[in-house]
């Protein structure tokens, strides 16, 4: 009966801290990069007046090609690390008769040279 007993509480012992360590194991997350990555130098090189064969040479295809707006180039980046904050840049090239009019970015994310 004290054996029973002994093994009783070792079995409960036992589930309670199991039970216990399942309320605070995270489970893994993986990082997630999603988009274009283009280097501030890269950006720095489409100029206006370039051909669109030139941006695409130097950025390469961009992530979004909009059909209502085909004069529009959209490079888009996302960052999902597993924990901590979620980074985005967008980087928009617009073009007037096959050439590059206007840049728009956004500021890139920090670790990004």
């Amino acid at each position: 009966m004290k054996t029973l007993f002994n093994v009783a509480k070792i079995m409960s012992c036992a589930l309670l801290a199991l039970s216990l360590s399942a309320c605070f194991i995270r489970p893994y997350k993986f990082d997630l990069e999603q988009g274009n990555l283009i280097s501030a130098d890269k950006i720095a090189q489409v100029q206006p007046g370039m051909s669109e064969e030139q941006v695409k040479y130097v950025l390469g295809t961009p992530m979004l090609q909009d059909v209502f707006h085909t004069n529009r180039w959209d490079y888009v980046y996302l960052e999902k690390p597993s924990y901590g904050k979620e980074k985005r840049s967008h980087l928009a090239i617009y073009f007037n008769d096959g050439v590059v009019s206007e840049v728009i970015r956004d500021p890139l994310p920090e670790n990004v040279a």
